[in-house]
């Protein structure tokens, strides 16, 4: 009886071993669909990898993070990416990173990454910088002012956003736990969608009337 006690009791423990190790990986792109005939695959989740023994140095560096970059647009900031795209010796490895510019009073609106958490250093200037907690902690709002050398970490998923609050221009580095975190901006995502999200259904959710939904809708797909 006790050696079929000890055999089951292995039994269960080398199942819920199995089960904690096992896991799907993390999606490295919005969508993947599936297909049956291989020759139509375009992606795979990641980048194809090509021979090591031809991996060369430039497969692993990038120049473009110490240019400042173009901040004349509405936001008034400029990201520079460097992630796999930019460095295809990233592909697989779980980082990236990015320059992000801002001119006084620029910046970066409300958006999430839905791939990475990210930790952010300020190089240069003063800004205002937060995340807000998902519903079942009530939508609190945790931010804090940062200045030159202070970083902040924004958890993976949560929305965030950073605001520079000084006269002057500012600077900072981000990096992420992923090789290509993703962004959406949640205005642009709402508002912006093509073809566009029903109006009436936007109004009810936001609190809006339906006139007030389609301008912004207008304004954000036109890039008014």
């Amino acid at each position: 009886m006790k050696a079929i006690q000890f055999l089951i009791g292995f039994a269960v423990l080398a199942l819920a071993s199995s089960l904690a190790s096992a896991y799907d990986p993390s999606p490295l792109q919005d969508i993947c669909v599936a297909i049956n005939n291989p020759k139509d695959g375009v992606f795979v989740n990641g980048k194809f990898c090509k021979d090591p023994k031809l991996a060369r140095a430039e497969d692993f560096f990038f120049s473009g993070l110490g240019k400042p970059g173009n901040t004349a647009n509405r936001l008034g900031v400029d990201e520079t990416d460097a992630n796999v795209e930019q460095i295809p010796g990233l592909n697989t490895l779980g980082i990236s990173a990015f320059r992000i510019d801002y001119a006084p009073y620029g910046q970066r609106p409300p958006h999430i990454h839905p791939r990475a958490s990210e930790i952010l250093l300020v190089l240069e200037g003063t800004l205002h910088v937060g995340f807000v907690t998902s519903d079942q902690l009530n939508n609190t709002l945790i931010s804090k002012v940062l200045n030159k050398g202070d970083a902040f970490v924004f958890p993976i998923g949560l929305i965030h956003f950073q605001f520079n609050i000084g006269k002057t221009n500012a600077v900072a580095y981000s990096a992420l736990n992923s090789q290509f975190p993703g962004e959406i901006t949640i205005a642009d995502a709402v508002f912006g969608a093509n073809p566009p999200i029903n109006p009436d259904f936007l109004a009810k959710a936001f609190q809006l009337d339906p006139k007030t939904v389609k301008d912004l809708q207008h304004k954000f797909i036109n890039g008014d």
